[in-house]
């Protein structure tokens, strides 16, 4: 191969911890080389209320686009970069096809650049449990989904009655939803 036809390819690039952001930023710096660093933004309840934390999609890695024989140098010792990801002697490349569904998702979610924003999904007739607050450990169907107040009304056993009650969305553990081929 010679250095007049670049061959770039989509590698899988592991970065220092929490530093997919500052490896992306550094890397997008050089025009020949192409990065992608999704991360997703959902809120989160905490003591100080609800808030909003940002997490790579995948967690101490960064995909970037380059020409592994002109910029394996470059990329190994970029800021935040610790490694291109290799198995023995050899450096795997991630499908052209995988990025490109990537990106479709993040503009199909409208993600604001490459941060996509989740939210809880939870349906009427859920079984959920009550992860924090007074009803902490509770188990209960959801009757009613407020998502303009991040609110759910579930109906759960409290004294030896079925009572429905309103708690955060933020304080319910996700759905326990049968896996398919499982008998329940």
């Amino acid at each position: 191969m010679s250095s007049e036809h670049p061959d770039p390819k989509w590698y899988c690039l592991r970065t220092k911890t929490k530093r997919e952001h500052v490896a992306a930023a550094g890397l997008r710096e050089h025009e020949e080389i192409e990065v992608v660093c999704p991360r997703l933004r959902y809120k989160k309840a905490t003591r100080r209320g609800k808030i909003w934390w940002v997490e790579p999609l995948f967690p101490g890695y960064i995909l970037a686009k380059f020409d592994l024989e002109l910029h394996e140098r470059l990329v190994n010792h970029a800021n935040g970069v610790s490694a291109i990801l290799k198995f023995g002697s050899d450096y795997p490349t991630i499908p052209e096809d995988f990025i490109e569904n990537l990106r479709e998702e993040m503009k199909r979610q409208e993600a604001d650049g490459e941060i996509i924003s989740v939210t809880p999904a939870v349906a009427e007739g859920d079984e959920v449990e009550i992860a924090h607050g007074p009803l902490r450990g509770l188990s209960g169907e959801v009757m009613e989904v407020l998502p303009a107040q991040d609110r759910v009304r579930v109906f759960i056993e409290f004294l030896g009655n079925k009572q429905p009650v309103e708690v955060d969305l933020f304080s319910l553990l996700l759905p326990k939803r049968p896996q398919p081929g499982s008998s329940v």
